[in-house]
């Protein structure tokens, strides 16, 4: 085997074809442009590679929490944040690149633009976002060939992580076996709650000041109401996307994460918001950089350019729900004593 023939490096580096070439101009910085987006889509492959295999593995009927398995998964969820952070970074060289240089070429590029990245689409729909969730859904797959509107298409109806996340949160069995609350103690009436949530609803609200009330109310549509909706910053009304049993298992996990069983599952999760907010910081770095280069004039794709992208920053936020988790944390010398036969399980011990 040989190094060339192995990366295909005659393939990668003959990949490059500046348009201002073929109309013989003048543009030095088109070629960046070139391979930073191809370096980008690179980057979507091997994405879309760690978030598929992590799908397969979260689609299995039973995953151990203690288990290879999921350890896997908390790895390439990792490895997808670190990857991201590679993306943000990508920026920084691109804006070496000045609005002049870029006017060199801009007009030889139209229509075509980073909106038609199959990849991303596929990306963010495998990860949960929702097509009747994102912003501009009358122009979202305008710009696509049939047949990758079909690629999307199908990508939008298969199991998503953000539900396969939701699945395995609700199959946690910590409040559904009495024997696990067996000398646990409640200092407040159950009002028809289970024995821990009555007790922690008592002293999250305790934990209130007189501004913050109103989150007693959050609380209870959050974790006990069958259904609710929320307004975005935009006023349009936004599903949830956990469930309330889905939601009661996160907030323990996030709660007791100090136990031995709950690392890896807090560990999960952590790594879920660390992707939202890498996504949601490239996807900041990247309007902020269309501010710069080309103001307030229409992007090479016929959007609004950075009002579009101001948009779908503020609403493509795809695990809001576990991020809102934190609103309903407490102290930790707070948290009420679990039981012993809770303690041993959470230990490993028996």
């Amino acid at each position: 085997m040989h190094y060339s023939d192995y990366l295909q490096i005659d393939k990668i580096l003959s990949a490059q074809l500046p348009e201002s070439e073929k109309q013989g101009t003048e543009a030095h910085d088109e070629m960046l442009f070139i391979i930073i987006h191809q370096a980008y889509e690179l980057w979507f492959k091997q994405l879309l590679h760690e978030a598929n295999s992590i799908i397969l593995i979260m689609q299995k009927p039973a995953l151990n929490d203690n288990s290879p398995e999921l350890q896997t998964v908390v790895h390439r969820l990792s490895r997808m944040a670190t990857i991201l952070r590679v993306l943000v970074h990508q920026i920084d060289i691109m804006e070496t690149m000045t609005p002049m240089d870029f006017l060199d070429f801009r007009d030889m590029l139209r229509p075509a633009s980073g909106f038609q990245s199959v990849q991303f689409k596929l990306l963010e729909a495998g990860l949960g976002l929702k097509f009747e969730h994102r912003h501009g859904q009358e122009h979202y797959t305008s710009q696509l060939r049939p047949a990758e509107v079909d690629s999307v298409k199908k990508g939008e109806a298969g199991k998503s992580l953000l539900s396969l996340v939701n699945d395995w949160l609700e199959r946690m069995p910590f409040f559904d076996e009495e024997e696990n609350w067996k000398g646990f103690v409640v200092s407040t009436p159950l009002n028809n709650l289970q024995p821990f949530w009555a007790e922690y609803r008592e002293r999250y609200r305790q934990s209130l000041n007189e501004v913050e009330r109103n989150n007693l109310d959050a609380f209870d549509k959050f974790f006990f109401e069958p259904e609710i909706s929320q307004r975005t910053g935009d006023a349009s009304i936004v599903t949830r996307s956990l469930s309330p049993a889905a939601s009661r298992a996160a907030l323990f996990i996030m709660l007791y994460r100090g136990y031995p069983i709950l690392q890896l599952p807090f560990q999960l999760l952590h790594n879920l918001l660390e992707i939202d907010e890498q996504l949601s910081t490239w996807r900041y770095r990247h309007m902020s950089m269309v501010q710069r280069m080309i103001g307030t004039r229409i992007g090479t794709g016929g959007s609004t350019g950075r009002d579009y992208l101001r948009s779908a920053l503020e609403k493509h936020y795809i695990f809001r729900d576990i991020a809102q988790l934190t609103s309903f944390l407490i102290e930790r010398k707070k948290l009420p004593q679990l039981s012993s036969t809770m303690e041993r399980r959470l230990g490993f011990q028996r």
